[in-house]
């Protein structure tokens, strides 16, 4: 039985939803959840908060359930904060101040160590088989209990908290929502001390992109130059250029797509559907080419960078000859109806005609496939220049009374002030809410910046994630990554088993309605709730949010009988 009260050794117990966070420092806010539902498909999660008065060594973590063979624990680690918040934001923080905050998950190998006055908690996942006849018997049909005990290195008993999973015997529909999270290759090299594009680094690079995936991401940043992104003016980012390209001849070149037919396999057997082309002049204006080199090793010389006019013959020549057979693989390889190409990062207004330029030279050869960009000015998408807009999510007003489709939206560290985010200092509701927003709104599309860039603002040094989450004091904790490079792949941050939890509420909504229409579900989902539910006016605390999934459930349940 869960357990509020100490018990041997005063070990005190709290089961906790995934929506809490537990700082080492603070008394715990929130209330007991010791039951939950999920459809067949889903990934659940909850926490086991801890505390001791005393340090507590080698005591063992055992579990207790039908489901254990798609259980996984791990402990939540604390991450350093110096940059929490920007000055301006609004009222609803956990915290402003800087410190260490519950992010990382880190692998629960052996014993664990509880260490005095602090709480700590267990993060406790199932991941649900989609196919329910893979599921033993519940005791009771349906509801699954989980019990977890605390023992002490002596055999001694410490402590024991339980949790009643019901599965709905449903299973989630497939992800309709398009998600890219940019992968920054150069940072997986980087981090782990591999040269780019050896056989070590795909290694590295599909187990990133598989993680991706199971985390709702199913569109990938395709390098096929280095990508023109955070990089300083003048500067460049270590070369991670997907297309071979070998001069021949004044002006002239030949190209080699091997490396691009490797990435389109390792991208399907990652379980990734769409491709983000990357960007094809740089970033904040469209001015300039990104880095593109020719050759390789002892032989690589730059072709074009920071120095080389956007608009001149030289760069013009060189897409002239380039992207008539970028086309010609794309159709070659049936991907069409899977690649999505950008011009350059966030343009603002008075960047209007170096964009329209650019992006003239770009659709003379590949006008028949998808274009989309991240961008804040309606004017883009209004004289035509933007086909697919993706505006920040505190700037999609207009977009949404126009009547924008598709729809797309992102944020970033900018989006600080009202809507979701998933900064290390904001509630988790805050984080998982997207969802909801995202089918109440018909959104297709969603964008953001930070998988995994571990390097400082404007990529000048790499930093070490564990120690440095504010990307050299630029950004929020908590924008610029969302996973930690472990030792054989990717550590998971808690806000990233949330954000896809988000998308999961997402999906259920989406079959609720199939079910039962629209406008049933989305009664059912704003029960209880008196605003408008917009992008910067929803409900704010986690019960509201727990409780309107429960409510999804057992509606999906019952219009399913």
């Amino acid at each position: 039985m869960s357990q509020d009260v100490p018990m041997t050794e005063g070990l005190e117990l709290r089961v906790l939803s995934s929506l809490s966070k537990v700082f080492a420092d603070a008394e715990l806010a929130d209330r007991k959840v010791e039951q939950g539902s999920a459809l067949a498909g889903e990934v659940y999660s909850f926490q086991i908060a801890y505390r001791s008065p005393t340090a507590l060594r080698g005591v063992r973590v055992q579990l207790e359930s039908a489901l254990d063979q798609y259980t996984t624990l791990r402990k939540v680690g604390l991450a350093p904060s110096e940059l929490p918040v920007f000055e301006k934001r609004d009222e609803h923080y956990l915290r402003t101040t800087p410190g260490l905050y519950p992010d990382v998950l880190e692998p629960l190998d052996g014993e664990l160590a509880i260490l005095p006055e602090q709480w700590r908690s267990l993060w406790v996942q199932i991941a649900i088989p989609a196919d329910g006849s893979a599921l033993p018997q519940a005791p009771d049909g349906s509801t699954y209990p989980l019990t977890v005990s605390f023992l002490h290195e002596s055999g001694e008993m410490l402590g024991a908290a339980s949790f009643a999973l019901e599965i709905v015997p449903v299973t989630l529909p497939a992800q309709r929502l398009i998600h890219t999270c940019w992968f920054h290759c150069d940072c997986i090299a980087t981090e782990y001390g591999v040269e780019v594009f050896s056989e070590e680094h795909w290694r590295l690079i599909g187990i990133y992109a598989r993680n991706a995936a199971e985390h709702s991401v199913n569109m990938l940043l395709t390098p096929l130059f280095t990508p023109p992104l955070d990089t300083a003016v003048g500067g460049e980012r270590p070369t991670v250029q997907l297309i071979g390209v070998e001069e021949a001849g004044e002006g002239q070149y030949r190209f080699d797509f091997s490396r691009l037919v490797r990435w389109v396999e390792m991208c399907r057997e990652a379980g990734i559907e769409y491709l983000e082309f990357s960007h094809l002049f740089t970033q904040w204006g469209a001015g300039h080419a990104p880095k593109i080199v020719a050759g390789s090793g002892a032989s690589e010389r730059r072709l074009f960078g920071w120095e080389t006019d956007a608009a001149s013959e030289a760069y013009r020549s060189f897409l002239d000859q380039f992207l008539p057979q970028l086309a010609a693989f794309i159709k070659a390889h049936q991907l069409q109806d899977r690649v999505y190409f950008h011009v350059s990062d966030e343009p603002h207004l008075d960047h209007l005609e170096s964009y329209r330029t650019a992006s003239e030279m770009l659709k003379k050869h590949l006008s028949e496939f998808r274009f989309f960009e991240a961008l804040s000015n309606y004017e883009f998408y209004e004289i035509g220049l933007v086909p697919i807009p993706v505006p920040a999510s505190d700037h999609i007003g207009p977009f949404l009374e126009h009547n924008v489709e598709p729809r797309w939206t992102y944020y970033c560290c900018g989006q600080g002030v009202d809507v979701a985010n998933r900064f290390f200092s904001m509630p988790s509701a805050r984080n998982r809410i997207l969802g909801m927003q995202l089918f109440r709104f018909d959104v297709s599309g969603f964008l953001h910046w930070g998988y995994n860039f571990w390097y400082t603002q404007h990529s000048l040094r790499q930093i070490d994630p564990f120690r440095v989450t504010d990307a050299g004091g630029a950004f929020q904790s908590g924008d610029a990554f969302v996973v930690y490079p472990g030792q054989e792949g990717p550590l998971d941050s808690l806000r990233w088993e949330v954000f896809r939890e988000g998308v999961q509420d997402l999906r259920a909504l989406e079959l609720l309605a199939s079910l039962a229409g629209k406008e049933r579900a989305l009664e059912i989902m704003l029960e209880g709730w008196e605003g408008e539910f917009r992008f910067d006016d929803y409900p704010r605390d986690l019960e509201w949010l727990l409780d309107a999934r429960e409510r999804i459930n057992e509606a999906i349940k019952q219009a399913a009988q």
